[in-house]
């Protein structure tokens, strides 16, 4: 019988969250429509808000 390992199989999604971070940030900042600089902005802070959500909100619900 093979060993089930649940978490590699969660590890090889976890770029969607960076992707869906990066594209949302940027289109936040596009929006704003103040200059490429904002949209920037809020590409690095979408990637920062996937990161945190991967490393501290969804690692902590492993014992769940």
């Amino acid at each position: 019988m093979a060993h089930h390992h649940p978490e590699s199989e969660d590890r090889q999604y976890d770029y969607l969250y960076y992707v869906i971070g990066l594209v949302s940030g940027l289109f936040t900042g596009g929006i704003l429509d103040v200059g490429i600089i904002y949209a920037l902005v809020g590409g690095v802070l979408g990637l920062l808000t996937a990161a945190f959500y991967l490393n501290v909100l969804v690692k902590g619900r492993e014992g769940a």
